[in-house]
């Protein structure tokens, strides 16, 4: 069965049509909004798969973490990631993120579902 981990804000719509075909989801933090368990403190095949909004991931102090630093476990485990941002602001979101690894990825909300899909 497939499992993924979502960030506070992720559309419970999407998560709902997801869990409802039997897939499970389970909460993630990043280090200051406490909503589930620290995203970094993933395990390997403990999740197929990170999802949620671009902004759970942007530091409120990034002189302390960055957002490679909040995804090491995704990376160091080869779990994909799928953020969310407007369309209109992907560029703008991927030179953010700057050299963040090959297996995050940024979608427009309307290729989310898609997206999660593909990587399940």
């Amino acid at each position: 069965m497939a499992r993924i981990a979502y960030f506070e804000g992720t559309d419970p719509l999407v998560l709902a049509k997801l869990a409802s075909e039997g897939i499970e989801t389970i909460p993630v933090a990043n280090t200051w909004d406490g909503h589930g368990k620290y995203v970094n403190h993933l395990t390997k095949g403990e999740v197929d798969i990170v999802v949620g909004p671009l902004h759970k991931v942007i530091p409120v102090r990034p002189e302390r973490v960055n957002a490679t630093d909040l995804l090491f476990a995704c990376q160091n485990f080869d779990i994909p990631v799928v953020l969310v941002a407007p369309a209109s602001h992907l560029e703008k979101a991927r030179k953010l993120l700057g050299d963040i690894g090959a297996n995050v990825h940024i979608s427009a909300p309307e290729d989310f579902e898609a997206q999660i899909r593909k990587h399940l």
